[in-house]
């Protein structure tokens, strides 16, 4: 994938602990247009994400309570369905470079709408009520994460990639629980899945946040925001999904 998340890759300093600030160097002229352009880009951000989950959340509801959601999902079209969203996401990451701004937002759109139509399996497992309850109480938890990866002067870099590396454990761990049906494995995933979204949370703000200093006035601003975005849709939902194991009432 190419490094488009990681602009100058060469300016981070090896081995940056957690106590460590980042390697940012703030621009000394016009410091307030600086500040100012940051949060319209990272507001630009949530905005498209927000946006990504809100289509999702409206497109799974009327997925299931046109009862459509059991008949596509319960054959061998919902594997297409449960895919598509992976596809998207492909096609995304290697293609940025030479999609459009314009196609990359159209294909953020697709993704939003088939993952909603991917998600709408929830309302067929779960209470409607159970499914409102971790979705606010998810936002909740995004908006403090967030907030700390954008606030804090810690640097979070050393922790991404044994996030990256819990991400690819559980989803090893979930494929091989398909076959044990552990419940005991089961439940100590979902706690996993809670902790490492949670954690990306925070890391991927700050990431997006130290790359606008290399974006800012480029061609590369308007796509780093589309797949900003992306990428906490997809921490926010994450951590969705694994918390609504907890919080879940089965129907």
């Amino acid at each position: 994938m190419a490094n488009w998340n990681d602009p100058q890759p060469q300016d981070r300093k090896v081995g940056t602990g957690f106590g460590a600030s980042p390697s940012v160097a703030v621009p000394s002229v016009g410091r307030t247009t600086f500040d100012a352009g940051l949060r319209r880009h990272m507001l630009s951000i949530y905005n498209y994400m927000a946006s990504g989950v809100l289509l999702s959340g409206i497109v799974a509801m009327l997925f299931a309570s046109s009862g459509a959601a059991a008949q596509v999902m319960g054959s061998g079209l919902g594997i297409v369905v449960m895919l598509a969203p992976l596809a998207f996401v492909l096609v995304m990451s290697f293609g940025l470079n030479k999609l459009s701004l314009t196609a990359l937002r159209a294909c953020f759109w697709g993704f939003a709408i088939v993952m909603g139509l991917s998600l709408s399996t929830i309302f067929l497992v779960y209470t409607g009520a159970s499914i409102a309850a971790t979705f606010f109480a998810t936002a909740g938890a995004f908006a403090g994460l967030s907030l700390y990866g954008y606030t804090t002067q810690r640097s979070l870099t050393g922790m991404g990639s044994f996030l990256i590396m819990g991400v690819v454990g559980i989803i090893i761990a979930s494929l091989i629980n398909m076959f044990l049906q552990s419940p005991g494995l089961y439940w100590a995933i979902s706690i996993l899945g809670v902790l490492i979204f949670a954690g990306l949370t925070a890391y991927d703000t700050q990431k997006l946040k130290e790359q606008y200093q290399y974006v800012r006035g480029t061609d590369m601003a308007g796509k780093v925001v589309v797949m900003g975005a992306l990428n906490l849709y997809l921490d926010f939902i994450n951590m969705f999904m694994y918390l609504l194991r907890f919080m879940g009432d089965r129907r």
